[in-house]
């Protein structure tokens, strides 16, 4: 009796396998005698190994660009823009323009935008074994801690940038404000002793609060510490924050601090290369 088997491997048929067995050999109690057929390759020509190497390098384990924890960022960002809000929320006066509820497209005035490529913390950095970021924290603390963990502070180009988007979205999750989207437009701030109040939230909280990348909590929670894109030694400068109402924004920071200020409010996340 004769029978054929054909071996399919990864969708391609390889060719059959053939056995055949000597009836009287089998009568006689002999084991049977197999035959094996060498199968013909339909991929056995140069072009078509050419084509068989592609499909198994695609299907290989592609290396991770960013650390556990991280979110890739790639594309080209606008140094220069302008915000175009529409309506303000705050009436005439010293907070008028604190608050805008609704902006249209944002100018690029740039003459051109600069590609950028990294990796940044989903979320504002959490101490292990705690569930809330870390507070009292100040630029010289980042540094040492983003350094340990084989990170980077920041840049404010590339905090922006996760935020924002090549949208240029003056909030991450969009072009009007959303007052429940993120833990911001706090009013209750001050305690009964004068001291701003710890107001600071776990991450994944409010999970409308995301940026176009994914990340995390950009606008309210923690004021976090970025370096200003300038020449020479890091210079300190804050972004986000709950407490401040008028720096919900994407592109809004904070200079007034030095590299060892710290408070209830102050906070960080890291930055790194990405891996090519």
């Amino acid at each position: 009796m004769r029978r054929a088997f054909t071996l399919v491997v990864g969708g391609l048929s390889l060719g059959a396998l053939t056995t055949s067995c000597d009836r009287a050999e089998r009568k006689a109690h002999a084991a049977p005698a197999v035959r094996i057929e060498e199968p013909v390759s339909p991929l056995a020509g140069p072009a078509n190994q050419t084509a068989l190497a592609s499909v198994v390098k695609a299907a290989a384990p592609q290396p991770e660009r960013c650390p556990s924890g991280m979110v890739f960022v790639e594309g080209d960002y606008c140094p220069n823009v302008q915000l175009n809000c529409r309506r303000y929320l705050d009436e005439k006066g010293r907070y008028e323009y604190f608050r805008c509820a609704d902006y249209g497209p944002s100018t690029c005035k740039s003459k051109q935008r600069r590609h950028l490529r990294y990796c940044i913390d989903k979320g504002e950095y959490v101490p292990p074994g705690e569930t809330l970021p870390a507070n009292y924290k100040s630029f010289t603390h980042a540094e040492k801690i983003c350094g340990a963990e084989g990170k980077r502070v920041c840049r404010e180009s590339e905090w922006n940038f996760a935020c924002e988007g090549e949208e240029i979205r003056p909030y991450p999750y969009g072009f009007s404000r959303d007052e429940g989207a993120c833990n911001a437009d706090r009013q209750d701030i001050i305690a009964d002793n004068g001291k701003l109040r710890d107001l600071r939230e776990a991450p994944g909280t409010h999970t409308r609060c995301a940026s176009p990348f994914g990340v995390m909590d950009l606008s309210g929670n923690l004021e976090e510490f970025v370096a200003m894109d300038r020449n020479g030694p890091p210079q300190p400068a804050m972004k986000g924050s709950y407490w401040q109402p008028g720096r919900n924004f994407c592109r809004a920071a904070q200079t007034a601090h030095d590299r060892y200020y710290n408070g209830t409010e102050t906070g960080f996340r890291c930055c790194a290369n990405a891996a090519n």
